[in-house]
């Protein structure tokens, strides 16, 4: 059934026959729907998927935010069936509930809700992220209500607070009770926070208030105020989830959270740090769907494609990717691995902290306080015999030497790098002590990455940048009249920013014969960057400028790049 809707977009010109079946292999390869492979490949949209698959059972597909839903029908449907089995309501009549759907094959949700309900249903098809809005505008719990009702609760002293922060911390360390206002609020934060496609939460201490912050697609939202006098029990609560010592206030901390938001299952590394007035909790979300993109999916231009499926097919030498915090390096190394990782492989990792759990591979964590460094577990992992190394991130003259050793003993090692562009990394080893001659024949490539915040496909529109900016950018009047110059006017769908979701712009030096000798005599990194651009490398912004002339993001976006001196 599911080549038919596909065969419908074939047909509508949608999409193409090689594209159907790059998304056949990635979905296999994966283990997941065709649907959503189509999707990460960015092919389709959702709307588009539902109309066909709508077309082909016989059912009618709706936008939800154009159709009133009915009350009666919210009450029929409880909200926790709802949000479980991803339904909502549309409306009732004569005994009949319709409701919309995202999986027209999905029939046993469709019996679950006949057995329970015990009445006939009716059935409509909306996108995933429609009936999610949907449920949480109709049922009152709008995750962003949720948080400032809970708020509300306190600021307008509903809760007693003439308790003490012991007995507030108390409160928060009794896991049993979940309805207690502390416990939902940290609930519900992380709730949101996933809802909204936040990466981090930041909870930070100041002298009369407690801030909230999301950092979504890069960049720092600020949400709400709760009174200063929660902290400590909003710090406690966070503390238990995470299996941190509670007592302990002095001393930086780290731990783990396990938890499941909307089906999905995802850990959140937790940060503590002890500030001036009170400890600031910073929260990285860590969604398995962020690491399970192909490398097709991972927006490299067709040139930079190629190079890079030869590099992480070689048998062995060094690869190195830059970039710095928060730059998806992990996600592009994560794809690699993922695409190597085969049955008649051995691929080890040597990571701090391990962030995703991958299967098949061997990952170990480091842990300094018993002296397990990178350079140690490098060299217990060569005694494993492993064909493929990843070393979460080289640091100092030991790491690097070891990596070195271990690719130029015929493993391929992957690791990062915190450099600003891809030939510093060259003159980065050398400056940590490693001699040039081995950084000149264990090399093979150096990627250095940037995000950039794409345009919302929702509103984006045409629009003529600013001519100041063009010719900084050097923008030829031969791309110019090519170009489709597109920007986001803000809509509901991205907040009012403009810009939804962020791709990878990449810089890729391969190393040859005229830079391994360049890098043996230890010449500047300007003159190897030259030489790179000779041989064909495009530097980040150029990267970045061909997706702003493409309408993926716009020039702004690449101006903050070209400012930060990329």
């Amino acid at each position: 059934m599911a080549g038919d809707w596909v065969q419908q977009l074939i047909k509508k010109g949608l999409i193409s026959k090689d594209q159907a079946q790059e998304a056949k292999e990635l979905a296999s390869s994966l283990g997941i729907k065709i649907e959503d492979a189509l999707l990460r490949l960015e092919y389709v949209t959702a709307d588009q998927i539902g109309q066909a698959q709508a077309a082909q059972m016989g059912y009618q597909y709706i936008n939800l935010e154009e159709v009133e839903i009915s009350q009666a029908a919210v009450q029929l449907l409880p909200e926790s069936v709802a949000r479980e089995n991803m339904v909502c309501p549309v409306s009732v009549e004569d005994d009949k509930l319709t409701v919309a759907i995202a999986d027209a094959m999905n029939y046993d949700v469709l019996d679950k809700l006949r057995f329970l309900l015990n009445q006939e249903i009716g059935v409509v098809l909306a996108s995933k992220e429609a009936i999610l809005s949907s449920i949480n505008r109709n049922y009152g719990a709008s995750e962003t209500e949720s948080v400032d009702s809970i708020l509300n609760e306190f600021t307008e002293t509903a809760i007693d607070f003439t308790a003490t922060e012991a007995e507030m911390a108390s409160t928060a360390s009794n896991q049993d009770d979940e309805s207690a206002p502390v416990i939902r609020l940290c609930n519900l934060i992380i709730t949101e926070a996933v809802n909204l496609r936040a990466s981090d939460i930041h909870v930070e201490p100041f002298e009369n208030r407690v801030r909230i912050r999301y950092r979504i697609d890069g960049v720092l939202i600020e949400r709400d105020s709760p009174p200063r006098r929660l902290l400590a029990a909003l710090t406690s609560r966070f503390k238990i989830m995470s299996g941190i010592d509670i007592s302990e206030k002095r001393r930086p901390q780290d731990g783990r959270i396990k938890t499941t938001v909307g089906g999905k299952d995802l850990d959140l590394r937790v940060s503590l740090l002890p500030s001036v007035h009170g400890q600031s909790i910073v929260m990285r979300i860590l969604s398995r769907d962020n690491i399970k993109v192909g490398i097709r999916n991972l927006g490299f231009g067709e040139e930079n494609y190629r190079r890079f499926q030869n590099i992480i097919r070689r048998p062995n030498g060094i690869f190195l990717v830059t970039g710095p915090t928060g730059s998806g390096k992990t996600t592009t190394l994560y794809s690699a691995l993922g695409e190597l990782n085969r049955p008649d492989r051995k691929i080890i990792t040597a990571e701090d902290p391990v962030e995703y759990y991958l299967p098949g591979i061997n990952q170990v964590q480091v842990r300094a306080n018993i002296g397990l460094n990178f350079a140690r577990i490098i060299r217990a992992m060569l005694r494993q015999a492993p064909n493929v190394i990843l070393v979460g991130e080289i640091r100092d003259h030991e790491t690097a030497e070891m990596a070195i050793q271990a690719s130029l003993t015929g493993h391929l090692v992957f690791s990062t790098l915190h450099t600003n562009d891809a030939p510093s990394s060259v003159t980065r080893l050398i400056d940590m002590g490693v001699q040039p001659f081995l950084v000149a024949s264990s090399v093979m490539a150096i990627m250095a990455q940037r995000l950039v915040r794409k345009n919302c496909p929702k509103c984006q529109q045409p629009y003529k940048p600013d001519p100041g900016e063009m010719q900084s950018l050097e923008i030829t009047q031969e791309q110019i009249a090519t170009a489709n110059f597109m920007r986001g006017v803000g809509c509901s769908h991205c907040q009012q920013t403009g810009c939804r979701g962020r791709t990878a712009v990449y810089e890729l030096m391969m190393m040859n014969g005229t830079m391994r000798e360049m890098t043996f005599r230890s010449e500047p990194a300007q003159n190897i960057r030259r030489q790179a651009k000779l041989f064909g490398m495009k530097t980040i912004v150029e990267d970045a400028t061909m997706r702003a002339l493409q309408g993926i993001t716009n020039l702004t976006e690449v101006f903050k790049l070209f400012q930060g001196g990329h």
